[in-house]
């Protein structure tokens, strides 16, 4: 570790470099593929959750129609429909009391999955992991900040609902005024926006998702580094999906599979930006410790033989 405690622009070459060995030490492919597999089971609690929150204050329909308008940008008006599918089937009216409660709780339970399992994977990243006598209660408490994630991306939502409304409005007055800049600005805007939204999504989650106590000053480089690699991503993903159609192989399960795909590959980007996060707080010597319910995982030298040679490894 460096002795430096202040970010130099001269160190960030290294610190990608360190990141991208740290990533690729904890299989990020599989990591992925897990989350993703989770995704797609918690994906018609999370939308309902979502659309409810944001529908309260802008309207079902329009929430609705935005999310399934962003879904068919990145992986395709055909998982679009699938996906609109599964929300009214999910949010359909339930005759009884108790048939409603319990819809509603296995809606949340279901919305909370993909974070429980998200955070597993960020535990790995800095190589901790839950404490066995933690018991029941790190349970309840792992779902409840589950379902606080869930409510912040409505929040999130609903701030990016508004914030477009308003770009907008500008961009019919920029129009106006100079209508060959108004497209590049009205872009850039967007991006910037876009970019502002996750980022700060990834920020919260870098910050409270392990089970690690873990400063502020050691996320927002991290967070926002990803958010930008996210956008450029989901770009480039589009482009893949769009020319190389994935989904049309496997027929009616085509839809599922590019959700499969797309947070998979998502979850690359965003498990990137967390070894980033660690390598950057280890590198200024923040101080980072394992949460009350955790306990940290020692990497530990063993040594194994093979011929003549005594071969070191390293092993958890």
């Amino acid at each position: 570790m460096g002795k430096e405690n202040r970010f130099k622009i001269k160190d960030l070459p290294g610190l990608l470099w360190e990141a991208g060995k740290l990533w690729n030490k904890n299989n990020p492919w599989r990591l992925g593929a897990v989350v993703a597999y989770y995704a797609v089971l918690s994906l018609p609690g999370l939308l309902v959750v979502v659309i409810s929150a944001v529908g309260a204050f802008w309207g079902q329909e329009i929430v609705q129609g935005e999310i399934t308008g962003q879904i068919s940008e990145a992986i395709g008006p055909s998982a679009a429909e699938s996906i609109v599918s599964i929300i009214e089937n999910s949010s359909k009216d339930n005759r009884t009391v108790f048939a409603t409660v319990m819809g509603v709780s296995v809606l949340l339970f279901g919305a909370t999955g993909v974070f429980y399992q998200l955070q597993i994977s960020m535990n790995e990243i800095w190589s901790v992991k839950v404490d066995p006598d933690a018991g029941w209660w790190k349970i309840v408490k792992d779902r409840a900040l589950s379902l606080a994630f869930v409510m912040v991306i409505a929040f999130l939502l609903l701030i990016s609902f508004v914030v477009s409304t308003a770009l907008t409005v500008l961009s019919r007055f920029l129009s106006r005024l100079w209508e060959p800049a108004y497209v590049y600005i009205a872009q850039f805007f967007e991006f910037a926006l876009s970019t502002f939204v996750i980022g700060l999504l990834f920020v919260l989650i870098f910050r409270f998702m392990p089970d690690m106590k873990i400063k502020w000053r050691s996320v927002w480089l991290g967070g926002f580094m990803t958010a930008v690699l996210f956008n450029l991503g989901k770009f480039l993903l589009n482009i893949y999906f769009g020319a190389a159609d994935p989904g049309s192989t496997y027929g009616a399960a085509g839809s599922v599979v590019l959700i499969l795909l797309w947070v998979s590959y998502s979850c690359l980007i965003l498990f990137y930006g967390a070894a980033f996060t660690r390598v950057y707080a280890e590198k200024y010597e923040h101080k980072v410790h394992p949460s009350d319910f955790a306990m940290k995982v020692v990497e530990k030298e063993i040594i194994v033989e093979k011929g003549n040679e005594n071969i070191p490894t390293e092993d958890k």
